[in-house]
């Protein structure tokens, strides 16, 4: 192999971006063999791989998308190009089903038939589901997730699960082969999947990601970023109000809109909610995807995302939020509003009453509130008369969110007068900018509503949303508390700041 062949086989090894048109091969949808060319889906996902694994040396991802937009042809040529440029190494993908193992098999199969000669290794002995590099002692392997034995007692360094909302003994494959993979740099897991309802073992990691727990990052792929779900329009649209929200709000073209009716028709069949089902299997966000069930939703997603996107300067006084939560898988969480515009979410999980005392306390410091609205439930109460000591109390604003409604009428209790004060805020005319968070997003549409016999506005518990399989909405609460009580300026502080510029393009 001469100097030129040496640098062009270091450019593949070193670069999947530049590798994978150059060697891979894929089945297109229209039948055809192609060379693999990122699409925007893809390139995200890769972007996302890559940038984990600089920052930790390896990779523990979850990806949440749409139907056919690439993830698992990605992810197999990822774990290809790695197994065949490294030696003593070995991939294992896990389908939900024998006909989808068959069908990545045959996708691994073609990277290597189609491979260019350069970078293309020998092969030992292989057989329907294994691909093994004997020279490099490497090896590809595919499972079906109705074994739950399946993968045990192997060691792997690059794991993908494909569809796992799907797979049916989820819990014995987290026990069994992910422990295969030891917690090493250079080790990769990939868990993608789309929706299948809430509160199984994918919904569960996923929410886990969502909120930053553990090792895992949550990645996002809107069905929209697909260049081929469109449908051509002889004319223009006669847009519903639906319509025309999706079209401002996620930047759609009449086309894409027209692919959304045409899935929408398809899709509703045999008694099945075309629009519910469209949401599931091509969502627009996460909240989407994960559709909750059996009673309505306070706070729709579509409000959600239009105030993720929209941007505005943050002005007037300064009310923070406090939800104090002390043991179990509840977060404290404080966030900010000044009147349109709310940011800057922290969360922190097993933090005693004075920890948090001490928190918000250094918050008041630095920030200078003129209100800091905390809910007294349970850890709260040990919380506001901690701040109260240290002289906040001019500030404080103690919420019962069990007590009575300032309208008793309209609300069965505190908690349901703040969501729907939220609620309102958000859907209303103006403008109101919160942070670009998946998070957020999700605990803000989590909670059901209802009327009681004596037509009050109840609000789901805390307990009874936990209980359907989804976290508590800390985050939300939090938001909520800041509408608790109309600001009272008791006096002028030194350092307050009528105008703010935030950066809710970062999540917080």
């Amino acid at each position: 192999m001469n100097s030129e062949e040496l640098s062009i086989r270091q450019k593949l090894k070193d670069d999947f971006r530049h590798y994978a048109p150059r060697v891979l091969s894929i089945r297109t949808k229209k039948g055809g063999i192609e060379p693999l060319k990122l699409n925007k889906a893809q390139e995200f996902i890769h972007a996302c791989l890559e940038t984990q694994e600089r920052q930790t040396g390896k990779v523990r991802a979850i990806v949440l998308k749409g139907r056919q937009q690439g993830a698992s042809t990605l992810i197999g040529g990822r774990f290809y190009w790695k197994v065949t440029h490294r030696k003593g190494r070995r991939a294992f993908i896990l389908t939900h089903e024998a006909e989808s193992t068959s069908a990545l098999f045959e996708m691994t199969e073609r990277y290597h038939d189609h491979c260019n000669p350069l970078v293309k290794p020998s092969t030992g002995n292989s057989n329907a589901k294994e691909l093994i590099f004997d020279v490099l002692d490497s090896g590809y392997k595919l499972g079906t997730a109705g074994n739950k034995s399946v993968g045990r007692g192997t060691t792997i360094q690059y794991f993908h699960g494909s569809e796992v909302a799907f797979w049916p003994n989820a819990a014995e494959h987290a026990k069994g082969i992910l422990q295969a993979v030891p917690d090493e740099p250079g080790t990769e897991v990939i868990l993608e999947s789309t929706a299948n309802g809430i509160g199984n073992y994918f919904h569960q990691q996923w929410q886990k990601a969502e909120a930053g727990e553990g090792e895992y990052q949550a990645i996002f792929v809107p069905w929209f970023w697909q260049e081929e779900y469109r449908k051509g329009i002889s004319t223009p649209l006669n847009l519903t109000d639906e319509e025309e929200l999706l079209k401002t709000t996620y930047k759609l073209d009449d086309e894409q809109l027209q692919f959304r009716r045409f899935k929408i028709a398809e899709l509703s069949a045999d008694g099945i909610n075309g629009d519910v089902a469209f949401k599931q299997e091509y969502p627009m966000c996460a909240a989407e995807a994960f559709q909750v069930s059996g009673g309505d939703t306070l706070i729709q997603p579509i409000d959600v995302m239009r105030a993720r996107q929209e941007k505005q300067l943050a002005s007037g006084p300064l009310i923070i939020g406090v939800d104090p939560a002390r043991f179990g898988d509840d977060r404290t969480a404080i966030i900010r509003r000044r009147n349109r515009v709310a940011y800057k979410v922290q969360t922190f999980t097993k933090k005693s009453t004075m920890e948090v005392a001490g928190i918000v306390n250094s918050i008041i410091k630095a920030e200078k509130p003129e209100q800091v609205a905390i809910d007294v439930i349970g850890l709260g109460a040990g919380v506001y008369d901690r701040l109260e000591e240290l002289g906040h109390k001019d500030i404080l604003v103690s919420v019962n969110v069990a007590s009575s409604a300032l309208d008793p009428e309209r609300y069965l209790n505190k908690r349901a007068e703040v969501w729907w004060e939220m609620r309102d805020w958000l859907s209303g005319d103006l403008p109101v900018s919160i942070p670009d968070s998946n998070e957020l997003h999700a605990d803000l549409c989590a909670p059901f509503y209802k009327y009681n016999s004596q037509s009050r506005r109840q609000l789901e518990s805390k307990d009874d949303i936990k209980k359907r399989g989804l976290r508590s909405p800390d985050i939300a609460d939090a938001l909520a508390l800041t509408f608790a009580e109309p600001i009272k300026i008791k006096k002028p502080r030194k350092h307050y700041e009528t105008h703010v510029v935030v950066d809710n393009a970062a999540g917080y």
